[in-house]
């Protein structure tokens, strides 16, 4: 997409929101077209490089990794590589990637969350996805931020369905995907291992 096409994009879906009851909180910044969603208690940011470091910390934290991709840490420069991976997703679209999320009263970073595009039985997905640090688990963060952005997808994207890869024992992300409407569409053998994939249709 490009950049004239994308503004035109936005253009069309501002004055969309004119027209309906506003979703608060979607911004879009400067030269990456830099995004910023904000919630009740969160605000869902676009990585910026001075945020790799965060990021390798959530990537080397091996609670945090328990339930993600193979389950191994990451080094540096694996995360160096994720986040020009997130990146990427948000050139094409700034809807895409993973976003940081700020608590908005302490101004911490508690981990990250977005509309990530996947590849699922040789079909393109978009999986609603959100990681929160160890500390900030269990204060319903990720139901928050991931309803968020059901609702920002209903309301915005054209896609007609999301949905989420959840390893099997991973019980409290599968709890945040029912929590959002989500049911359990199938297991499913991938790459890293088997997945459960959860889904919504919303249109």
């Amino acid at each position: 997409m490009t950049r004239k096409a994308t503004l035109s994009a936005f253009t069309n879906r501002t004055n969309k929101r004119s027209k309906k009851t506003p979703l608060e909180g979607v911004f879009y910044f400067g030269e990456r077209w830099l995004t910023m969603w904000i919630t009740e208690r969160l605000e869902l940011k676009s990585y910026k490089e001075c945020d790799v470091d965060f990021l390798h910390s959530m990537l080397s934290d091996p609670e945090m990794m328990t339930y993600i991709g193979n389950g191994k840490t990451k080094t540096e420069t694996e995360a160096r590589e994720f986040l020009n991976w997130i990146h990427t997703h948000e050139e094409s679209d700034p809807d895409l990637g993973l976003k940081v999320l700020v608590e908005k009263e302490s101004g911490e970073r508690i981990g990250h969350a977005g509309l990530v595009p996947q590849q699922v039985d040789g079909k393109k997905e978009v999986e609603i996805g959100y990681w929160i640090t160890t500390e900030f688990q269990g204060r319903g963060y990720a139901k928050e931020a991931a309803a968020f952005l059901l609702r920002y997808a209903r309301e915005y994207r054209d896609e007609e369905r999301y949905i989420s890869l959840i390893q099997p024992d991973n019980t409290a992300s599968a709890h945040v995907a029912r929590s959002i409407g989500m049911h359990r569409s199938k297991r499913m053998l991938m790459k890293e291992g088997e997945v459960d994939m959860y889904m919504i249709t919303i249109k």
